[in-house]
């Protein structure tokens, strides 16, 4: 494999024209493929292909796709030594104004994550990565394989170093330190509180049991928060919080590609094949193969409906903990309560980000990632673009998290205790 370092002009042109031609094959909306992107290949290919150095080249390519204004995205090389501060740490950030000027502040540390283990809590403003110092809109990123000294004003004023460790992932893993996927806790008043912090994997089966088997230490308690803050999403082991919101076998929705996209889909869905059940082990998983492989060859639109789990003393009496950074397979949950009457959505708007997605090769080592359809809810919603504004809304307040105060969940169990009782 050439080395990125050694590209010539003509192998980042090769690069650059396998990359239209996937777009061009693939991407689920053609239509966004007209003259306005044409003019923007046009504006952007000098700079692809005169690029002096491979960061160069990487990011040239980057605006152009950013053309697009769709999520799931992305170039990047298969030896990248750099990680997004999100898959890196399993935690988020927004930007504000603080003492220090406009600064990253740190919204969701999920347990077990880099961050986590990092003592890195929401609330800390972030100020440097080592030695640079780190000014929104330029985001950090972190070295892989290597232990980064970060900088962050904490709770008592001071600035404290925190070491963050980078593992590069294995296999097809997104994050690098896996956080805890699901916590589970009784609150006051027999409220049970269940967090997921993302759903790996395509089918889910461990993610699926964690969350049953939280599910079950809880115990009897008649009201449930599920905590979905943070989480940007996965495959499709969101399917069981989805069960655990109903008794019934309830459709949820299906991902149309661009020649599916064509057709009379309220006259069609109701004969699509659906995924109705999570397999309890992985050993289940070459069952599920042989039932879908016919399907998937056919490219058929798979509709998932929830599992028929049965009565849960909880049911009628749930809130869905939301925020900017929900998105995904968790957007997913937030359409299907909401659309079904099922739970009660506090926070802030999700991210508006639900799109399918897959990744090609496109020449010396680089891949492209990019949405191959869309994803629609039962009723006919489309979700990418479009943030799902929460019922009762509570935005996160950073100054009060650097307190130990967390708002929002402070008000999901006030709403529970006073409004959603028997």
């Amino acid at each position: 494999m050439t080395n990125t370092l050694d590209l010539k002009a003509e192998q980042r042109d090769a690069i650059l024209n396998r990359t239209l031609k996937v777009l061009d094959q693939r991407f689920y909306q053609p239509e966004k493929l007209g003259n306005g992107w044409k003019d923007a290949i046009a504006r952007n290919r000098p700079a692809i292909i005169g690029a002096s150095t491979t960061a160069a080249f990487e990011e040239a390519i980057t605006r152009l796709l950013e053309e697009l204004k769709t999520s799931h995205v992305g170039f990047f090389h298969g030896s990248a030594r750099r990680a997004s501060s999100r898959a890196a740490l399993s935690a988020t950030y927004l930007a504000d104004d603080t003492d220090e000027g406009r600064r990253w502040i740190f919204q969701d540390v999920h347990p077990g994550g880099a961050a986590s283990l990092a003592a890195i809590e929401p609330g800390d403003i972030l100020l440097r990565v080592g030695a640079e110092e780190i000014i929104p809109p330029t985001h950090p990123t972190f070295p892989m394989g290597e232990t980064t000294e970060l900088t962050v004003l904490t709770a008592d004023g001071k600035e404290r170093t925190r070491s963050v460790t980078v593992a590069r992932p294995k296999g097809k893993k997104l994050h690098y330190v896996e956080p805890k996927l699901v916590v589970g806790n009784r609150l006051q008043d027999g409220i049970g509180y269940l967090k997921v912090a993302m759903f790996p994997g395509m089918v889910g089966v461990e993610v699926a049991n964690e969350i049953s088997s939280q599910v079950e230490q809880l115990g009897n308690v008649e009201r449930l928060i599920i905590d979905l803050r943070g989480n940007t999403g996965g495959g499709i082991g969101a399917l069981r919080v989805m069960s655990l919101l109903t008794p019934r076998r309830i459709p949820v929705g299906f991902a149309l590609d661009r020649k599916s996209a064509q057709r009379n889909i309220a006259d069609a869905k109701n004969s699509f094949p659906r995924f109705d059940r999570i397999p309890a082990s992985k050993k289940g998983l070459w069952l599920l193969a042989l039932r879908y492989a016919p399907m998937l060859v056919k490219k058929s639109p798979i509709v998932l409906e929830t599992e028929g789990l049965g009565a849960k003393p909880f049911h009628g009496r749930i809130v869905l903990l939301v925020d900017r950074h929900t998105a995904s397979a968790a957007e997913m949950i937030v359409a299907f309560a909401r659309e079904n009457s099922l739970a009660t959505i506090v926070g802030e708007k999700t991210a508006g980000r639900l799109l399918s997605a897959t990744s090609a090769k496109v020449g010396h080592g680089y891949r492209l990632a990019f949405p191959t359809g869309a994803y629609y809810t039962w009723k006919g919603s489309v979700l990418e673009g479009t943030p799902i504004e929460p019922d009762q809304s509570v935005a996160f307040d950073w100054r009060e998290a650097r307190r130990g105060n967390d708002l929002q969940l402070k008000h999901s169990i006030e709403l529970l205790e006073k409004v959603l009782t028997r």
